[in-house]
């Protein structure tokens, strides 16, 4: 089992040699990856179950089993993802800005690899691939670090897309997994400044606070996902229950999930009801504030304290409050959301460029589920993770999100006076 170290090592001597490789090569490479993953499917599918087994005996929830499960056709659509990745223009070299300056140098701003990207996520298996595409298609090489929970998955996955990789033409230690399950590894991985360039977790509140505050490599912040949807006085009732659901129901356990319903005092006694209800019917417990609990409108609902403001559930619970106004819901929002995916439903105008213009989050809707934010939905092929912070990338991280810029100047002998 190699040392993290040596992983890390590796890795920096292909990032280098990834940086000089072609388009045509990482396509071809991005390919080879894609139809490996069928051609080993038995084999990543046995590692799955294994993980399920062993899941269940945990007592795992099932949200968390939901994420955690592969299938034939969850394995098919990953598949297709990384060939879809293959398609999609290179970023590398792309020119950004340029201009000449008064001496006559040019010069040009390009994309360029970060170089080394390390991931320490949980129990997702997806994430090993979706990583492992997107560093080969920037040209950085790629360190992961799954949780224990989807370890064989992760593992399975991890060997099959290096092996393809390499076999297309592409340097040894482009796609490198953490095979050691002790949290010393962790550590290591994230004391490995100057080796690694940048560090992005994916998973829990926990897990991210973690990494956040004992990283010594740069980190970019991801996923936790305390998401509102706010119901305004004007909003369509009927659109209002389409979307709470959706955004509530569609996949409880992912980090776009609604965990909380705002609806306005003016129309919370006729339209929130019918809300509830139709939750209710989806399986949600309901944490409400004494407004809410007073309709009567369900049976499984509990009284919300201040934590239930501030979390994320990624399960089938949703806590929901009456307030007075837009000015309230903003304020709410912003207090206690994440800075992930925010929404409103209005028939006004002015009150939705409000909420666009004075929510601080990563992802702002109009009308529309907070479960569109995701690279696939917004065109970006595979996502490593959706960035909730300001530096660098927010948003679902996509190709532009996995290069930094180089500056090219061109002169002819010009030297500073």
């Amino acid at each position: 089992m190699p040392d993290v170290k040596d992983l890390a090592l590796r890795a920096k001597d292909a990032s280098r040699r990834l940086a000089a490789t072609s388009t045509r090569q990482r396509d071809r490479a991005l390919l080879a990856m894609s139809h490996a993953l069928i051609a080993r499917q038995d084999d990543i599918l046995a590692a799955n179950a294994k993980d399920m087994e062993a899941a269940r005996a945990k007592g795992t929830s099932a949200s968390l089993l939901d994420r955690l499960e592969l299938d034939p056709q969850r394995l098919k659509s990953i598949s297709e993802s990384i060939k879809g990745l293959a398609l999609l223009p290179d970023p590398i070299g792309e020119v950004i800005s340029g201009h000449t300056l008064a001496n006559g140098i040019g010069l040009r701003q390009i994309r360029v690899p970060l170089g080394v990207v390390a991931m320490i996520y949980e129990a997702r298996p997806n994430v090993t691939a979706d990583a492992a595409a997107l560093c080969i298609k920037t040209g950085n090489a790629c360190i992961l670090r799954g949780g224990s929970l989807a370890y064989e998955s992760c593992l399975s996955l991890a060997r099959v897309l290096a092996a393809a990789a390499v076999g297309a033409g592409l340097p040894e230690g482009c796609i490198a997994y953490v095979e050691s399950t002790d949290h010393a590894a962790t550590e290591q991985l994230m004391s490995l400044h100057g080796l690694i360039d940048v560090l992005i977790p994916r998973g829990g509140a926990g897990l991210i606070r973690s990494v956040v505050e004992n990283s010594k490599v740069p980190v970019i912040e991801t996923g936790v996902g305390n998401c509102h949807v706010y119901v305004h006085e004007t909003a369509d009732p009927e659109m209002a229950k389409r979307i709470a659901v959706n955004a509530k129901c569609s996949r409880p356990g992912v980090c776009n999930a609604a965990e909380t319903l705002l609806i306005d005092e003016a129309v919370y006694a006729t339209v929130l009801p019918p809300i509830l209800k139709a939750l209710e019917a989806g399986g949600v417990t309901i944490f409400g504030d004494e407004k809410c609990r007073s309709l009567g409108a369900v049976t499984r609902i509990q009284p919300a304290t201040e934590t239930d403001w501030e979390t994320e559930y990624l399960d089938l619970k949703i806590a929901c409050k009456v307030v007075t106004g837009i000015d309230e819901a903003i304020a709410h929002i912003n207090t206690y959301g994440s800075s992930h995916s925010e929404a409103i439903v209005t028939r006004d105008y002015a009150a939705a460029q409000r909420f666009l213009s004075e929510v601080d989050a990563a992802a702002v809707y109009v009308n529309a589920s907070t479960r569109f934010t995701d690279g696939g939905e917004f065109g970006l092929g595979a996502e490593i993770g959706i960035s909730t912070q300001k530096l660098h990338a927010r948003g679902p991280m996509g190709l532009s999100a996995l290069t930094s810029t180089k500056w090219l100047a061109m002169g002819d002998g010009q030297i500073r006076e």
